[in-house]
């Protein structure tokens, strides 16, 4: 079992905002490697069958850094262990053994901090040998030696002796790739298609070349001219003129190897130590090492760690430990069934199974952002958070998600993202309604004693009644943080309240029938006008929390848009690396006199620069198109929440100010006979009030409740409220 690291503490500070991806990912791939002591298997090779190891895969999914992968293959017995160990630092680690039985079976993996390259980690792979004896079985071999390929972004090759046609035709399963490997589905392209593209693509997706050659004991000459390490490897790589059998045989090998793999490196390694020492060579001092033996080996290993570039996948999008695990486990299941693997079908089931992940990491974010809310609070500091979160979770997403073309898993994200705002608008209103009733009740419970003992009851009990009311009014419009129900349970306070201030009115003698009928009048007004105040609060609540949306939107669209120039950039990097190699091979062969294989090679140099025209073309055109859908149902999720409730507020809006200007109209006419001092505007009258006793009866204080994991208190705001009577934007964090 491998011992793994908890990383939930780094996690929860990446979706807190208080680092970066890259620091998250940094840490806790330090933290998690730590524990990656020695090897481990990674694909088990049981009796020719090949399976994944589940414990090395869910390490793997652990590991969101970037890998450079390094994979050593060869001849069973040629040391290849050695030069892994070496590269991990370590005198032991992957099994050297010194007999000539194999020691390595199926492939093994080793996952390091990477020596020089900051938050990236190195993936080393040691590959069972080659040609084994006891297993003599060449397509188990194939497969092995395709999976090293598949997997890597490096491929070191081990081999002994020289680089002679014997050493060449060990690398027979270089040529049977295209048998082994598929670039793109076969569903949509004929057979012929497929082939005819496979050598020009295979290219853009193999690792770079390095030639190990161990045990060397000739001089680096050719034709009594010294030579470095690289021109002995493209000499031993040049072509033969000719047609027949026998040259094409030759010439087999070698062009594969010049066409598939754009980038070759040579490294000659003397032999490290006397034949009798070999066999402890594991536990031998440096010292006790050829020194010739040892630089060469130094160099190796720079050359690795600097040279080296992260694992790409089709479109040069960098791979993570995460997608490294996918990728061997698609591979190896693919290979079980009988099936040759498809890079383009192993990348795409990667991206689902990552894009989903990534939507479930961007709600995440924006769940535990938004889970200390303390309601209720003001419409701007909600949609603050929302704003903040949102973005925050929008840029977890685009971290881990790619290739989603047509934008599913974005607008899934948006949707999911627009239902948990809109349930958390839903507490918020309804702890604000709640906090707000009972701060009501607990000021006109002394009201509601005086009404008890009569003290209203008298000539002139109406203007004591309309005194205390005022207060009452006033006292709740000081209060701070109501949250944005305040109009609206005023305004249902007042409606209320209205029977029994009708009824004290109507028993006033101190009062004439007119000034009875004028204060009515009056208060009919004033009602009207808290209704116009709170359907406006509404209003403008509904238009910012759409204005927030639209800004949410934009921001989404500024992030998908980089992501995608990104995304662009490495494809065209990917491109111009693949070119850059045809171009070179092209000059080579035209400098030697290939002309027909020249005139081939500008054939598939043609090819690629028509594919990379096409995939702009068509990257560009679905771009546009995704970024218009996008736009489209962003926009619509946006709405979805808030556009009714802008309708119907405006339409309440318009229905309030016409009945206003009508009760105007007839208070100016009434108005005429007489005039009265008016009260204050927030007291209730007759029109709409229910019939029966007034709920809003004295009770416990106020006090914090919990409701749905967010804390309602009434000091979850610093910001205070004028007071005013008559300004009906007094609570500018609210309503």
């Amino acid at each position: 079992m491998i011992a793994y690291n908890n990383t939930e503490n780094t996690f929860a500070l990446f979706r807190s905002g208080n680092i970066d991806s890259d620091t998250h990912f940094h840490g806790v791939v330090k933290a998690v490697m730590a524990l990656m002591e020695s090897p481990v298997c990674l694909i088990e090779n049981t009796n020719g069958k090949l399976q994944v190891d589940q414990d090395a895969i869910s390490f793997l999914m652990g590991l969101s850094q970037p890998v450079v992968v390094v994979a050593v293959v060869g001849l069973y017995r040629t040391g290849k262990s050695y030069l892994m160990n070496k590269l991990a630092g370590k005198k032991n680690g992957f099994a050297l053994g010194a007999t000539i039985q194999s020691k390595t079976k199926g492939i093994w993996m080793w996952a390091l901090p990477h020596p020089t390259k900051a938050g990236h980690a190195l993936v080393l792979l040691d590959t069972e040998g080659l040609g084994d004896v006891e297993k003599g079985d060449q397509t188990n071999d194939a497969w092995i030696f395709s999976l090293a390929i598949l997997l890597s972004s490096t491929l070191v090759y081990n081999s002994r002796g020289t680089i002679d046609n014997q050493a060449l035709e060990n690398l027979q399963y270089v040529t049977e790739l295209t048998e082994r490997i598929k670039v793109k589905s076969s569903s949509g392209a004929s057979a012929e298609e497929i082939e005819d593209g496979a050598d020009a693509q295979f290219v853009q997706f193999f690792p770079s070349f390095v030639w190990a050659v161990r045990d060397f004991t000739l001089e680096l000459e050719i034709d009594g001219r010294k030579v470095t390490e690289d021109q002995y490897l493209e000499h031993a790589l040049s072509l033969r003129k000719g047609k027949d059998r026998k040259t094409l045989n030759y010439n087999l090998p070698r062009e594969c190897i010049r066409n598939y793999f754009p980038s070759r490196r040579c490294f000659v390694f003397v032999t490290p130590a006397s034949p009798e020492n070999m066999p402890r060579l594991e536990s031998m001092d440096e010292r006790d090492l050829n020194p010739s033996f040892l630089d060469v080996t130094s160099s190796f290993c720079r050359y690795i760690f600097e040279e080296s570039s992260v694992k790409t996948v089709k479109g040069g999008l960098p791979v993570t430990g995460r997608m490294l695990g996918l990728l061997a486990k698609t591979y190896v299941e693919t290979i079980a069934k009988g099936d040759v693997p498809c890079l383009e079908n192993a990348v795409l089931a990667m991206a689902q199974i990552e894009n989903e992940a990534a939507v479930r990491d961007g709600l995440g974010v924006y769940q535990d952002g938004m889970k200390d809310l303390s309601f209720p609070m003001g419409i701007d500091e909600i949609s603050k958070q929302h704003r903040h979160w949102d973005s925050l979770a929008t840029k977890a997403f685009m971290s881990r998600s790619f290739k989603d073309e047509d934008g599913k898993y974005l607008k899934d994200l948006a949707e999911a993202i627009t239902k948990h705002y809109s349930d958390l608008l839903t507490e918020n209103e309804e702890a604000s309604e709640r906090y707000c009733r009972q701060l009501l009740m607990d000021l006109s419970a002394p009201m509601a004693v005086k009404l008890q003992q009569g003290f209203y009851a008298k000539p002139g009990g109406y203007e004591l009644y309309c005194g205390d009311h005022d207060n009452i009014v006033a006292q709740f419009r000081s209060q701070p943080n109501k949250g944005v129900k305040a109009e609206e349970v005023l305004e249902q306070f007042l409606k209320e309240k209205s029977v029994e201030s009708n009824s004290i009115l109507q028993a006033d003698n101190k009062l004439t029938d007119q000034e009875k009928k004028i204060h009515e009048e009056k208060q009919r007004t004033a009602m009207l006008e808290q209704e116009k105040r709170n359907e406006t609060e509404r209003l403008q609540q509904a238009e910012k929390m759409l204005k927030d949306q639209e800004e949410c939107h934009q921001e989404t669209m500024c992030q998908l848009q980089a992501k995608k120039e990104q995304e662009a950039a490495e494809a065209k990097r990917e491109m111009e690396r693949a070119l850059e190699s045809k171009l070179q091979e092209q000059q080579q062969l035209m400098a030697k006199g290939f002309r027909e294989k020249e005139e081939a090679m500008r054939e598939e140099i043609q090819t690629l620069r028509e594919m990379e025209q096409a995939r702009q073309r068509e990257q560009m055109e679905q771009q546009q198109k995704v970024l218009q859908r996008l736009t489209e149902t962003l926009s619509s999720v946006a709405k979805s929440y808030i556009g009714y409730k802008m309708a119907r507020e405006e339409r309440k809006l318009v229905e309030h100010q016409a009945r206003l200007e009508r009760n105007r109209l007839k208070q100016s006419g009434q108005l005429a006979g007489g005039t009265v001092e008016g009260r204050n505007p927030d007291r209730g009258s007759s029109s709409g009030a229910k019939q029966g006793g007034s709920s809003w009866q004295g009770g416990p204080k106020a006090s914090t409740q919990q409701q749905g994991g967010h804390k309602q208190t009434s000091s979850s705001q610093s910001s205070a409220e004028t007071g005013k009577a008559g300004n009906p934007h007094h609570d500018g964090s609210a309503v």
